[in-house]
């Protein structure tokens, strides 16, 4: 998928993208280039794949997620090279993106991103996701959570969830979802307080493979010993 068959599908979905935007996603595939050969960042680095697999790919959560209900608050967890956070950032600039991850070198390439994307409203956090989960300045405060192909629907949910405000969505991104997964998850899901709305299952172009869009609505609080330490979660799924 080259620049303007990215434009095209996504105006084909209903969102249009301006000359600024456009500009914005070529200097991200460019720094992500750069920064590539010096930290591993991402295991896709040639233009048609990243434009399919990372922005178009991020991008897929918007058609189904209103993100242009005033500003709304994002937590992505996890997002390494800053999918799916910073090309919805750059769609949808009216949302207030923040990002945390464990590797402070890939926390270095989303500041120099946002610098030169010259992006506002977007912070950067250094954290295990079940520090910052238990952080009383972030827990239970976002509209929307994301993570990306993170981990099994059993962990995530546990690193999620706790950030997610009541009546909020987490929006899990995953590029298979097994029924067994799912099911596995359920308990951990209730307990966290969370409720699955619906299970949205895309075909990316090109047969580049299927996506799904899991939307999780926040319906009850967290209990307040969730997340649990630091690497508990994956040792000892809930």
């Amino acid at each position: 998928m080259n620049p303007e068959e990215f434009k095209e599908a996504l105006q084909e979905k209903g969102i249009p993208l301006t000359e600024k935007q456009m500009n914005q996603f070529k200097q991200y595939l460019v720094l992500l280039q750069e920064w590539n050969e010096k930290i591993n960042l991402t295991a896709i680095t040639e233009e048609e794949e990243v434009y399919l697999k990372h922005f178009y790919d991020s991008i897929l959560a918007g058609v189904y997620v209103d993100f242009n209900n005033g500003v709304q608050s994002l937590c992505d967890v996890g997002a390494g090279a800053g999918f799916p956070s910073i090309p919805l950032k750059i769609v949808f600039p009216k949302l207030s993106v923040t990002i945390v991850d464990s590797l402070n070198k890939r926390i270095q390439f989303l500041n120099t991103l946002a610098t030169e994307l010259e992006l506002e409203d977007v912070h950067f956090y250094h954290d295990r996701a079940e520090t910052f989960g238990q952080n009383k300045q972030f827990r239970e405060s976002f509209d929307f959570v994301t993570a990306r192909a993170v981990a099994r629907m059993s962990v995530l949910s546990e690193l999620c969830l706790p950030l997610v405000k009541k009546d909020g969505l987490f929006i899990a991104l995953k590029a298979s979802n097994s029924h067994a997964e799912m099911q596995e998850g359920e308990r951990a899901l209730s307990l966290l307080g969370g409720k699955v709305r619906e299970d949205i299952i895309c075909e990316l172009p090109r047969d580049a493979g299927e996506r799904h869009i899991i939307l999780i609505d926040k319906k009850k609080e967290t209990p307040k010993a969730y997340p649990r330490k630091p690497g508990t979660p994956n040792r000892k799924p809930l």
